[in-house]
């Protein structure tokens, strides 16, 4: 047994720890970082590579079906699911071998390979049975699929969820995917696209997050237009047939069953603290035990403690993750010299067909706050270039303020929404008024001319500007 002392120990070696890692050797810190799995971040081993792998081999294979729309004759449309999924888990080993590389580029004396838990403020025991006594600690531990109600009486290794399907051998028969949230939707609709019979289920009648009626009823019509949404939806019971499950549910038209050869729980996850004993970090818990933190500081109450990632069960995203991390090995390396950390607009990105984009402050947010503001919107089914690449279904809901007209936040399913996303963020983060983000050069056709004709919308809101001429996004700004 070895006791290890160090100025900063980070306990977790994914995005968010490797964040917290560099940050806190900017500032000389002598720094041990923590890991009891494999390295690999979770985006790229299990989460935003292998699964943005899987969604483009199915709109390949959705494009082919609906390349008739064109004049364009595909006779007939095959799916080989087994290189389908070689393909995938091909591309994702590369993706993580890259990661690997960096974190074995650190010193290998500043990386110990090891569960860890909490004996005291500042003490580490190790699951190889050393110790770590560290001046700051950095809790970057992830999170694990949750498995809620009759999904988890379920052997666990009879669920499948992003940490398993990205291992299959080959594409099943049919799949019941439970959630309508981020990773419920790009799989489920990949898998539709793959020929995979799919039901999705939720709870509700909430989806991708939305949190604008609008936008959601939309998301609603679109995608459930193409995909076998189940809303509103009771799970009674899972019963593992060994060959297939049989699922019992009720909804709004009564009592239902259906068989399926997997079960993909899609229905969040939860942060990975188990085993930790924070109840000995001496940091403030919540009443679900998670530590309370400041997210400008990611400091725990008053402790040398710092938190950072998917554990803090804040903003599961990637870019958080890391400035999270960023801003907790900063802190941490320069202690006690605490500061608040850049944190930049909120943005995050469905990647379904159509696309589903939030960025800035939720519909919900402004509603709940005391900020006076206005709507500006456009329907992409009559928008020219989402017409002439026949993707011409959704709608872009943006807000601004009275008065100073700055632009708030959006929410929008649509046509290449990711990158109307981004403008719209970088757009809010700059401050930008209504005025000028109009002022911007917008060419003829894009989908971008649709983002014009719902800031124009919302000029007018605003009495900052006329109402939108009709057409104006089909034929130009001449036309």
């Amino acid at each position: 047994m070895s006791t290890h002392r160090c100025d900063v120990a980070i306990i977790g070696a994914g995005t968010a720890g490797m964040g917290a890692y560099r940050a806190a050797t900017a500032h000389g810190a002598g720094t041990l970082l923590i890991e009891g799995g494999v390295y690999g971040t979770t985006c790229a081993r299990i989460g935003c590579m292998p699964s943005k792998l899987l969604i483009a081999a199915a709109n390949a294979a959705h494009g082919a079906r609906e390349a008739g729309g064109f004049g364009v004759q595909v006779p007939q449309v095959g799916i080989d699911g087994a290189a389908v999924m070689r393909r995938v888990q091909s591309e994702r080993d590369r993706f993580v071998g890259f990661v690997v590389e960096t974190v074995e580029s650190w010193p290998k004396a500043h990386r110990l390979h090891a569960r860890a838990r909490f004996e005291g403020p500042g003490v580490l025991a190790l699951s190889n049975g050393d110790r770590v006594e560290a001046g700051r600690v950095v809790i970057a531990t992830g999170s694990a699929p949750r498995l809620p109600g009759p999904l988890g009486t379920l052997p666990r290794e009879r669920v499948d969820s992003n940490d398993s399907i990205f291992e299959w051998p080959d594409l099943p028969e049919s799949v019941a995917v439970f959630g309508t949230g981020v990773i419920g939707l790009e799989l489920g609709q990949a898998l539709h696209r793959l020929g995979v019979r799919v039901r999705v289920f939720g709870r509700s009648r909430r989806v991708a997050g939305i949190t604008d009626p609008e936008v959601a009823a939309k998301a609603r019509e679109v995608l459930g237009a193409e995909l076998p949404l189940t809303l509103e939806s009771e799970l009674l019971d899972i019963a593992d047939e060994g060959e297939a499950f049989h699922v019992r549910w009720r909804d709004a038209g009564g009592e239902h069953s259906e068989r399926f050869a997997r079960v993909l729980a899609a229905t969040g996850r939860a942060p990975n603290v188990e085993g930790l004993n924070l109840a000995a970090a001496g940091v403030p818990l919540d009443d679900k035990g998670l530590p309370r933190f400041d997210p400008r500081t990611a400091q725990c109450g008053d402790a040398p403690v710092f938190i950072a990632g998917d554990v803090n069960n804040e903003k599961p995203l990637l870019h958080e993750a890391a400035d999270e991390g960023r801003i907790a090995g900063d802190n941490a390396g320069r202690w006690p010299d605490v500061q608040p950390g850049h944190r930049r607009t909120p943005l995050s990105v469905v990647f379904c067909e159509p696309q589903v984009v939030a960025l800035g402050q939720s519909f919900r947010g402004l509603c709940e706050s005391e900020v006076d503001f206005a709507v500006g919107q456009v329907d992409f089914a009559g928008q020219g270039r989402a017409r002439v690449i026949r993707e011409n279904a959704g709608l872009l809901r943006v807000y601004g303020e009275h008065g100073s007209g700055r632009l708030l936040g959006a929410e929008i399913i649509g046509p290449r929404a990711e990158h109307l996303g981004h403008l719209l963020a970088w757009s809010v983060q700059a401050g930008f008024t209504v005025d000028e983000a109009l002022a911007m050069p917008f060419y003829h056709p894009v989908i971008e001319e649709g983002l014009r004709t719902a800031l124009r919308d919302l000029a007018h809101a605003l009495e900052k500007g006329p109402a939108p001429v009709p057409g104006c996004d089909v034929h130009g700004p001449g036309g």
